[in-house]
Order: C-alpha cells, then structure tokens, then sequence
C-alpha cells in the first residue's frame, strides 16, 4: 500500500476517531478495571484544538486516496524539576495507531521512523512512550523500532 505521511487536518478527525476507537478497545480489552470501552478519548472540538497545538502534533499516515490509515499523536515535553533534571526536550509518543485492517504493512514503522526524523531535525533529546501491560504487541514493536525501558511504574491493586 502506498503511503505517504504528513501532519494531520481537520478532514482526518472522523478516521482519528474511529481509530481512537480501536486504540481505546486494546486497552480496554487489556485492563477493563481502567480503561472503559468503546469511548472517545478526545471529542470533535479537542480533536480541532490539537490539530492547531504544535506542541501536539498529530502525524497521519495516508494512503494513495488521502485516506487515513494511521496516525500518532505526539506531545512537546520539558521536565517539571529543572533543579534536578536536565532540560531536555522530549518528544512524547501519546499514541499511535494504525488501523486494524492496515496492520502489518509497516505503517507503524513508517509512523515511527518519521517521528524520529521529525525529533531530530527539530532538537528534541529523546522520544518517550508508555506501553500498557497486557498490550505486547505494541511492546514488541516498539522493541523492534529500538526503544528501551526508561523506568518500570508498578502497582498494587487493593
């Protein structure tokens, strides 16, 4: 499938939500005692005030029809304790999807590989991203684009 990736526009919304949607359901499906299913993370109007933040872009990846078949939303980030930390910047991975029927033609590698190059050419440090427990195949992807645990957050469940 022919891809080509760019920053995402108003006319995406109704394909982000769906894929939302999709997103929304793994985790749902992973841990129901969090996640409620099937809901919308952002409404129509959030999704509109994202699209205009450059410090949350949204990438899209489209295909030959300008039809989106994955997107990833990203977000700037800089340490809240600049006494303790080092002020760099880093791009956070809040989400990346691709849809569920695209899966397995290195969209998500395409997505990833061109967030990397945006983070590069544009300053940033590092890129970050949490993977929930229960979602291993995110976690093997994301293992295979490179990325190494950054620190482990553990619980307890009462």
């Amino acid at each position: 499938m022919e891809i080509t990736i760019r920053r995402a526009e108003e006319k995406d919304i109704p394909r982000i939500k769906d894929l939302l949607t999709q997103v929304n359901m793994v985790h749902h499906k992973a841990r129901p005692d969090l996640f409620k299913g099937p809901v919308q993370k952002y409404s129509e109007e959030e999704l509109r005030e994202i699209l205009r933040d450059d410090s949350r872009p949204i990438f899209a990846a489209v295909d030959a029809s300008d039809v989106l078949q994955g997107y990833c939303f990203c977000e700037v980030q800089r340490p809240d304790n600049l006494q303790l930390r080092v002020n760099h910047l880093t791009l956070y991975i809040d989400d990346l999807c691709v849809d569920e029927k695209a899966r397995g033609g290195r969209i998500g590698r395409r997505l990833y590989d061109y967030v990397v190059n945006y983070a590069k050419e544009n300053g940033f440090y590092n890129i970050t991203l949490h993977v929930w427990r229960g979602n291993e195949s995110a976690a093997k992807f994301y293992e295979s684009c490179g990325l190494i645990p950054q620190y482990t957050c553990l619980e307890h469940i009462l």
